[in-house]
């Protein structure tokens, strides 16, 4: 069963949605009902939302009203066939077709099919898109503003796409290329250890050889007929699911998917799936604890990391409420696990991190798995293996108490309650994708009220004993397959692996943590309350500007457009202007340590504990001009959420271990940054493009290595304690509670001291004639490529910084079609504008792409005609329209959230321009003239200005 709205706040990982069998709920379909066809051989009570059909074809669809963003119709369609379903001829075939249905299909043209999307006001990528895995094929469109006209195209367009692409040889000579550049462009560390991890868990099995990319013999090899053959094979009516949700009435979807769909007719059976095969033990295993085989793969750019899965075979299930059950009774057991090994890591332990999760249904039906991650800080791996291990132990040979059940309970009701209250915000994209990954895993869905009913009858089932069995349960298989990536050759080998997986290990019984609860109760004030000193509309929707007797000032916005959601943040003090660059590193160090660093005498332990049960949290970033804390809450924890922020500023507490794992994390991710050119582009790209700034640059170990708790405290106490502070809270709250609330905690703080004067007025570097080079230790077929234009920033060119996104897409189109084309690029380069609008300056309009080391002249020479003639002619109407509709379309969906709002008016209760700017977005983002795209290009997009960098393969430099 899957939900839409579990997720397991700690831990960051969908949990498999409930159970039981106490009382029958009414939801169950009465005795002799026709039982939908995702919910046979289950009494997990349907989603009523949802209407489900089978045509006369076989096609089975899935239809539901969903007013989330209004207008909007997301369809999906799924072919339950994926690259485990190609011979060994035809590996890469699922993927290749694919990408041949977005280029030539029944009603589109060859070329046609992006820009007739873009013209319906979908977005390529995000919009419009499609994924291939090892066990289906997906299509995917977001039509916003669905008109009945334009819900009749989009159907007539995919049914094309889906039942009749058009292939030829010349059209697959053509797209093989790009495939190939895809599988060039995704190979890198990561990639080559994910081939070698899939190809140990899964040895001797389908999902081992069959990834989606396929192979470049098959691809080489391939003709339309071949392909075509696997289209015709696997792309039927009867193995055919569509799932439309959106805001549309469900009797029109159904007719149109009867009317484009309903028509579509192949000969003979549908064929039987292909055996994926299940894990098998080498023989002579202990089966106590049956280590196989095992792998160590070296690669110096990578950290440390020792992996073993539990592994046993898949078998499919009857998706009922007792299986359910038992799901969650091991999601529990899990949880208490994943808390004692963060637990340790927070201590200081021999790990950085540490993790334990079931794969049930996410493994492409091909194997059940409990798989445990450690991440060493140093050389010693095996200690870091055996510190795990033990607590796997410990967990394995004596039952947790109540105290700790009751806390993960806690936990995950506050998940299923937040799911119930917020059930109305579901996005129509979502809801179509859970019922996708349903039919994938060969499971249900169920509505968030029925699965907060049915956790709250699971509850008595929670006891010790039972979370013992299910822990033993987790950690016995057929086989474990134990995986090291380790950057230094020789310091492990597979004997030293299966040894340290096999070694007896003590159970680590002191690392239970502590599970009895703190009370917000009893935590001392933040201070003497403050009050409200005065109270006005900024004459934009209901929002309020707010000053407390503190000067602390709110923009406080009660609304029901979210209903059970909050959001709140806290901008204070100055951002990178207030940090030295002296003290860069610490800036870095904080964006991860400061909120992990506790408050008053509580340390992040105490702090987990007082939100047990609560949706509470402490984000923090750092923005050009100010920090900013943020949280995501309810209307029952709000008060509480702004007592945390505000005692964060009031009473900080300078832990030293969350400084020094930090400065441990950072220390371990550097290397890997040199492992292709996109990664040396996100280390070094926004600090180049900020003319070197060093409080935009990633630090190097030698940097790093200088860090200490003290330096930390020294650098982050005052610029915590100074700055103005501006609380913006949008959402489902009682505006004269909130208020109160305020005034016991932001209004209770002290007055601030003032901010130094911020020094950031970047720019890019001057034009350079040869572009500089950077070098990565990759794969040396990749190199990256950037081209660079200055523009401006500041508030009041805000008009004119939306005007040169419109014109960065036009440029994106025209790149996009040249370079796929020209070099066989597999994806869009990425061309976009930069406008800084807190700085006066430090705008730019860039355009970034992955290729080949032989085709830089290719790029630039693209670019810079692309730029001339953009600013020599104007662009045609149709290529305004189709950057503008998009935009457009998204601006108008997005608005309809409180996070568009927020997003646009931070820092508006100390510059009030950007409550005037907002007025405007939408038509200074859809709106233009051909002459007005000339000028701005013949303004900007000037040679002379143009700075250029290369990441070429280390080898390859000069």
């Amino acid at each position: 069963m899957r939900s839409p709205v579990l997720r397991a706040r700690r831990l960051g990982l969908l949990l498999p949605l409930l159970l039981l069998s106490a009382a029958p709920l009414e939801a169950r379909a009465p005795a002799g009902a026709q039982v939908p066809w995702l919910y046979k051989g289950s009494d997990v009570p349907q989603d009523k939302a949802w209407t489900f059909g089978v045509l006369p074809n076989g096609i089975r669809y899935a239809v539901r009203h969903n007013g989330v963003p209004p207008e909007q119709v997301s369809i999906r369609v799924l072919v339950d066939a994926g690259s485990m379903y190609e011979t060994d001829a035809q590996r890469g075939y699922a993927h290749l077709l694919e990408h041949l249905t977005f280029r030539e299909s029944k009603y589109l043209k060859e070329g046609e099919t992006i820009p007739t999307w873009q013209r319906l006001g979908a977005t390529f990528g995000s919009d419009t898109n499609a994924e291939t895995s090892p066990t289906q094929t997906v299509y995917k469109l977001d039509i916003p503003q669905a008109s009945p006209e334009k819900l009749d195209e989009t159907f007539k367009l995919l049914s094309g796409m889906i039942i009749a692409p058009v292939f030829t040889d010349p059209g697959v000579k053509t797209e093989v290329p790009i495939v190939l550049a895809e599988m060039r462009e995704r190979t890198s560390p990561q990639s080559r250890v994910l081939d070698q991890t899939r190809d140990l868990f899964f040895k001797g099995q389908l999902l081992a050889a069959r990834n989606p990319i396929g192979t470049v013999q098959t691809l080489e090899a391939a003709n339309a007929a071949a392909v075509k053959a696997f289209h015709d094979k696997w792309y039927r009516p009867d193995n055919t699911v569509i799932v439309v949700a959106g805001d549309a009435d469900p009797a029109t979807l159904i007719a149109r998917i009867e009317q484009w769909f309903g028509g579509w007719k192949v000969a003979g059976k549908k064929p039987p799936q292909p055996a994926f095969g299940k894990p098998v033990a080498p023989a002579g295993l202990d089966p106590k604890n049956p280590v196989g085989e095992a792998k160590v793969l070296v690669e110096p750019d990578l950290p440390r990391i020792v992996n073993w899965a539990i592994l046993r075979p898949w078998v499919k299930v009857n998706d009922t409420i007792v299986y359910n059950q038992g799901l969650m009774v091991d999601r529990l057991a899990l949880a208490l696990i994943n808390r004692r090994l963060e637990g340790r890591a927070r201590g200081g332990g021999s790990y950085l991190v540490a993790s334990v999760d079931e794969m049930k249904q996410e493994l492409s039906r091909s194997a059940d798995a409990t798989i445990v991650t450690v991440t060493p800080l140093g050389d010693d791996w095996k200690s870091a293996v055996t510190d795990v291990r033990s607590v796997i132990a410990d967990a394995l040979a004596t039952p947790p108490s109540q105290e700790e059940i009751d806390r993960e309970v806690a936990e995950f009701e506050v998940a299923f309650k937040v799911g119930v209250e917020t059930q109305s915000t579901l996005a129509g994209s979502k809801a179509a994708d859970d019922i996708v990954n349903a039919v994938d895993i060969r499971e249900t869905v169920a509505n968030p009220d029925t699965v907060y009913e049915i956790f709250k009858q699971s509850i008595p089932r929670f006891k010790p004993e039972a979370v013992l069995a299910s822990t033993r349960k987790l950690f016995q298989g057929t086989v474990i397959r134990p995986m090291m990536i380790t950057p230094k050759a020789g310091e492990a080998d597979e004997a030293a692996l299966r040894a340290a997986l096999t070694a007896k290990v003590d159970a680590a019984s002191g690392s239970r943590v502590a599970a009895n609860a703190l009370k917000f109760s009893d935590l001392p004030p933040v201070g003497t309350p403050g009050t409200v000193a005065s109270a006005r509309p900024i004459g934009l929707l209901g929002i309020e500007q707010i000053e407390l007797s503190n000067g602390v000032k709110v923009l406080l916005w009660p609304n029901d457009a979210e209903p059970g959601r909050i959001i709140v943040k806290a901008r204070f003090g100055g951002g990178y202007g207030a940090i030295t660059p002296q003290n860069a590193v610490y800036g870095r160090i904080g964006a991860v340590a400061l909120m992990d660093s506790g408050i008053g005498t509580l340390g992040r332990d105490d702090l987990d504990r007082l939100a047990t049960g609560r949706k509470l949290s402490l984000d923090f970033d750092i923005d050009d001009t100010a920090f900013r804390m943020s949280a995501d809450t309810r209307p029952a924890d709000l008060e509480d959420q702004l007592y945390l922020m505000a005692a964060k500023l009031a009473t900080p507490r300078w832990d030293p271990n969350p400084v020094l794992r930090a400065k441990a994390a950072a220390k371990l991710q550097y290397e890997s940054y040199n492992s292709s050119p996109m990664a040396v582009l996100g280390r070094d790209l926004t600090w180049l493009l900020r003319d070197g700034d060093p409080r935009y640059a990633t630090p190097n170990p030698a940097e790093l290595e200088k860090v200490t708790p003290e330096g930390f405290r020294a650098t982050w106490e005052p610029l915590v304690a100074q700055g103005p502070i501006e609380i913006d809270m949008f959402g489902d709250f009682n505006r004269e509670r909130a208020l109160a609330a305020l005034e016991k905690t932001f209004g209770a703080l002290p007055a601030r001291t003032a901010a130094p004067a911020s020094d950031l007025a970047p720019n890019i570097p001057a034009h350079n004639a040869e572009p500089l080079v950077l070098t990565h230790r990759g794969d040396p077929s990749q190199a990256a490529a950037v081209v660079a234009w200055p523009t401006g920033g500041g508030q009041a060119g805000v008009r004119e910084s939306r005007q040169l996104e419109i014109l960065a897409q036009i440029f994106n189109n025209r790149l996009f079609d040249a370079m796929r084309e020209k070099t066989g690029a597999s994806y869009a380069p990425q061309v976009g504008s930069s406008w800084p609008l807190d700085l006066p300056s430090g705008g730019y309009i860039s355009a970034t792409v992955q290729l080949r080391p032989t085709d830089f002249d290719a790029f630039y020479a693209a670019a810079d005609k692309i730029a001339a003639d953009l600013a020599a002619n104007p662009p045609t109407a149709d290529e305004i329209g189709r950057v503008t509709e998009p935009l457009k379309q998204l601006i108008t969906r997005a608005s309809t959230g409180n996070g568009f709002y927020m997003f646009q008016l931070e820092g508006a209760a100390n510059d009030p321009r950007k409550i005037a700017a907002i007025r405007t977005i939408l038509s200074d983002y859809s709106q233009t003239t051909p002459d007005r795209m000339q000028a701005l290009a013949a303004r900007y997009l000037t040679p002379d200005k143009s700075w250029r960098l290369k990441v070429l393969p280390e080898k390859q430099a000069p």
